[in-house]
């Protein structure tokens, strides 16, 4: 019974997990870039929703404000900003990336202090019993979300204009101008939502773990590993890769102990470079 417990608990972080990485792998599969700040983006996210709890709104009902509020963020960033080397050296994308990291998390420490935060509505303990399987509820809403958002945002790629406005950016550049897409306002979009789905991740982490400025370094590297086991495609498939790392984390925690469950994702990431650098940095 442990071992299925151990399983479910690692299903539904990994969906969590899926969500955190749809937005780096939208990014990076549009504009070709590894945004090295995603994980700001989603310790933002947490702050915002985190804030508007203790102001006395429910944290799933103050999710499509964080949406709101990391797509705002995003897009001025891109379209001021990172638009301007958006085509340059891989290099400049990733120092730029990295430099906004480190400026929104020493901003986010002065603003809110290095203390940790939890949002603990009073259904957090509340779960159902299946088998003599324990499902936290909060959790099992936090992987629905997850599913539901990765649908949707398929169904935005597939079904929009503005869907095959970005596929046709990122599939051929030169021809998506010739039918009058502008890439930069393309670009700014596309950024703006994965920062949004970064937020809304970063609003139910605050549900099942603790919020402090420096949780992004850790996240941004699961959301990379996530990003290519799942691919830059399918929504749904990085869903399925946070799943696989879910899992993973899981069984790591049963059989070596807690201690190694990051150990996991970051062993997977450095076989991932060694092994398929190319695909890693997409350049082939």
């Amino acid at each position: 019974m442990l071992f299925a417990q151990i399983l479910v608990d690692g299903v539904l972080l990994g969906g969590l997990y899926g969500l955190m990485a749809l937005g780096m792998a939208l990014v990076w599969g549009v504009l070709n870039i590894v945004n090295l700040a995603h994980g700001a983006f989603i310790m933002l996210g947490g702050y915002v929703v985190y804030f508007l709890f203790v102001a006395g709104l429910d944290p799933f009902a103050a999710l499509p404000i964080a949406m709101l509020a990391l797509f705002a963020l995003g897009y001025v960033i891109q379209r001021g900003l990172l638009n301007l080397i958006v085509r340059s050296a891989l290099l400049n994308t990733l120092l730029f990336t990295f430099g906004l990291n480190v400026v929104l998390t020493y901003l986010a420490q002065l603003l809110f202090s290095a203390d940790f935060r939890t949002i603990n509505p009073s259904y957090a303990g509340a779960n159902v019993t299946l088998a003599g399987v324990t499902v936290p509820l909060a959790w099992l809403a936090a992987f629905l979300v997850a599913v539901l958002l990765a649908g949707l945002l398929q169904l935005l790629l597939d079904r929009s204009r503005l869907g095959r406005a970005i596929r046709a950016t990122a599939q051929n550049l030169d021809a998506a101008r010739l039918y009058g897409v502008d890439p930069r306002q393309i670009y700014a979009v596309t950024f703006g939502i994965g920062a949004a789905l970064a937020g809304t991740a970063g609003g139910l982490y605050g549900l099942v773990a603790q919020i402090t400025p420096y949780i992004g370094a850790t996240l941004t590297a699961k959301s990379f590993v996530i990003a290519i086991i799942g691919g830059l495609e399918n929504p749904l498939l990085v869903i399925l890769g946070g799943i696989v790392i879910g899992l993973a984390e899981a069984l790591a925690s049963l059989y070596l102990g807690p201690t190694y469950s990051d150990v996991i994702s970051f062993g997977l990431l450095v076989l991932i470079l060694v092994l398929r650098p190319a695909r890693s940095l997409k350049l082939a």
